[in-house]
This record gives structure tokens, C-alpha cells and sequence, in this order.
């Protein structure tokens, strides 16, 4: 009995936790550029028109769903990694700080790639008007379409982390770490905003990393710029959008002119 009222506490724990993490990112977000300072950042929005709020809420509608399937897997392998299935070890230090480290990136890595193909796939024509759809209605998305997807999608995206957890030796604070890491990353590809800077998107450097621009192109234009993190698949495979560079620079020119509009206007109320 009292096993029983631990493990249902336990998975309270642990989809509360999924729940919080998602509203802190998600909201805050988009409390700052839709509501807050949503004026002051317009010439940043990488599609000059707000979503219709029936879209937003249907984002956080499908989201809530995500979070209980993300639970249900996530609370799967905690009790898969208590019964020594799973590849987590102690203490932390039980490989070196070295190895901690690059077994965060390495699950990065791992992710992206396992995205960029899993996310290909969701594309293929029966998947897609089954499952990806879903995520597809957000055409404008907000932060809150980070997590908005249906249940077959929902289970794709979190099986990166039985993936990890049964496949890379790894103390449970890195999929932790990793896991916000994803979070605020597929919400900054969700954001509706360019927040890099000038050049970035065509930098010899800095274009190995993606932008909200070229997720924001993928849920307009669909065909193209499958990506999460970085830009190597699409660059491969070609399959970025052959205007995204450009597309980039352009949003980037009107958030400039803004804020030089913005400036005008404040020194004229002067």
C-alpha cells in the first residue's frame, strides 16, 4: 500500500515537474514578446501578424496531452534506471567531470539527428495527415506550439530519451540538463521572433546553428528546413529552403528599421 501511494507521488513528482518546466518556458516567453513587450520587439516578429488566439489555445491544448505521454515514457525508463536497465550511474564524478560533460553533447548530437530523420518521416504523406498535421495547424506558431503535437507525434519525440537512457552511460542530472536544454531550444525555434544577430545565418561559422527564422519557414512552407539544433542535416541533405539565408537577412533588416523607427518616435515625443 504504501509502495503503491510512493510510486503514484513519485509520478505526480515527476508530471508536475514536465508540466512547470513547460509554462516557465513557454509563458514567460511569450508574456515578454506577445504581451509585455510585444510593441517594442514587433519588427522582430518574423511574420508581421499575430496568430488568432483559437491557434494558441489549441497549442496549449495539445501540449498538455504531450506532457502527460511525455510522463508516462519519461516515469518508464526512472523505473527501468532503478531496476539497472538503463545505462545511468553514481555517483556523478564515477567517469570524470570530462566524460559528464560530453555526455550532455553527445545526447545533443544524438538528438539532432535523431529529429532531423524522425522529423523526415512525419513528412512521409499518410504520417503526416495521421499525426504531424497537428503541429502543422500552427502556421504562426508561438512558444506554445513547442509541445503541441498529436499522440503518435508525442511518442516519436520523446523516445529520445529511452534512446539515451539504454544507449550512453550517463548520471541522471545530464538528461536533466540536456532535457532544458531541448526544451528552450524547441521553444526559441517556436518564438515567432529572430533574436540572433546580423550575418548569423550565412556566417562560415555560426550557419551550423539553426534559427527561430528557419523553424518558422518549415511550419509556413512546410517542404524544407527540417533541422532542430543545427544546420548540418538540411545542409546535407539539401533540404533548407534555397530563400532562407535571404529570408534571414530580410527579417533582420525590418528588425533594425524598427528600432530605428522606434527611436524616432520616442526623440519626437522628446
Amino acid at each position: 500500500m504504501l509502495s503503491s501511494l510512493a510510486n503514484s507521488f513519485d509520478s505526480l513528482i515527476v508530471l508536475f515537474s514536465i508540466s512547470m518546466r513547460y509554462l516557465l518556458f513557454t509563458g514567460s516567453f511569450y508574456l515578454f514578446f506577445y504581451i509585455w513587450r510585444n510593441k517594442r520587439y514587433w519588427g522582430a516578429k518574423i511574420q508581421q501578424r499575430y496568430p488568432e488566439n483559437k491557434h494558441i489555445i489549441n497549442e496549449i491544448k495539445n501540449s498538455f496531452v504531450t506532457i502527460l505521454i511525455f510522463g508516462v515514457v519519461i516515469l518508464t525508463v526512472i523505473w527501468a534506471g532503478k531496476h539497472g536497465l538503463t545505462q545511468v550511474y553514481q555517483p556523478i564524478n564515477k567517469y570524470g567531470y570530462a566524460y559528464y560533460f560530453l555526455s550532455i553533447g553527445a545526447m545533443i548530437v544524438l538528438h539532432d539527428t535523431y529529429f532531423y530523420w524522425t522529423h523526415r518521416l512525419m513528412h512521409w504523406k499518410p504520417l503526416f495527415k495521421l499525426a504531424h498535421k497537428t503541429h502543422h495547424l500552427s502556421t504562426n506558431p508561438t512558444p506554445f506550439a513547442a509541445y503541441a503535437f498529436h499522440p503518435i507525434e508525442a511518442l516519436v519525440e520523446v523516445g529520445i530519451i529511452p534512446l539515451i537512457a539504454f544507449t550512453i552511460p550517463h548520471h541522471a542530472s545530464a538528461i536533466t540538463i540536456f532535457s532544458i536544454y531541448s526544451l528552450l531550444l524547441n521553444v526559441a525555434g517556436h518564438l515567432g521572433y529572430e533574436l540572433f544577430p546580423k550575418g548569423f545565418a550565412s556566417h562560415k561559422l555560426f550557419k551550423w546553428h539553426n534559427t527561430s527564422t528557419h523553424h518558422n519557414m518549415h511550419h509556413r512552407l512546410v517542404k524544407c528546413n527540417y533541422g532542430l539544433y543545427f544546420n548540418f542535416w538540411d545542409r546535407l541533405m539539401k533540404t533548407n529552403h534555397p530563400h532562407y539565408e535571404k529570408t534571414f537577412d530580410t527579417v533582420i533588416e525590418n528588425r533594425e528599421q524598427g528600432k530605428i523607427n522606434r527611436l524616432a518616435e520616442e526623440v519626437a515625443l522628446k
